[in-house]
């Protein structure tokens, strides 16, 4: 299907149940970016990943490693927009930039306790979820519990369905994203 399929919405030619989430992403951004104005085209998909991003963003995970998560899916599928926009949340974030080029260029992290996120991350994809004791106990053995486990597979589950989507819809890297692109 071509990316022409999917228009760049306005608030006002946005299907009506995609709106309010439009102008709260909007006020937030303080604009409108083209990766949402076109998920916007299914007011299901921009509603289902706004509510699973909340729910990664309240996970017991520390920011920084939520986004360590979010760039490894964002180069892992290839979405140009994701990794622009992951890129200014982790220089926002005081990123050191040898961590920034390593999660860009999909290399090890310099961090000993991110690597252990990153491979893990890696992992539950690679075996589809049915990761080994060995693979659990690596990531735990760098402080991250059971539960961040799981949490990493809704942070998977919230970035395939972004990633996926910006990359069916085209969607371009925003002027105000360009410098992280």
């Amino acid at each position: 299907m071509p990316a022409t399929a999917f228009p760049d919405h306005t608030l006002e030619s946005a299907p009506a149940a995609a709106r309010s989430g439009l102008t709260a992403i909007a006020r937030k951004q303080g604009f409108l970016p083209s990766a949402a104005a076109r998920m916007a085209t299914s007011p299901e998909v921009l509603s289902g990943f706004l509510r699973m991003n909340a729910l990664f963003e309240s996970t017991t995970l520390d920011k920084l490693s939520r986004e360590v998560l979010s760039m490894t899916m964002a180069t892992r599928n290839g979405c140009h927009v994701c990794v622009a926009i992951h890129t200014g949340i982790l220089t926002a974030l005081d990123a050191e930039p040898a961590l920034l080029a390593a999660l860009r260029e999909g290399t090890p992290l310099p961090d000993e306790r991110l690597e252990a996120l990153r491979q893990f991350i890696l992992d539950v994809l690679a075996t589809n979820g049915a990761v080994d004791d060995a693979a659990v106990e690596a990531f735990t053995a760098h402080g991250y519990t059971a539960r961040n486990a799981l949490e990493v597979t809704l942070g998977i589950a919230t970035y395939t369905l972004s990633t996926l989507a910006n990359r069916m819809t085209g969607a371009p890297v925003d002027g105000p994203l360009a410098r992280f692109a």
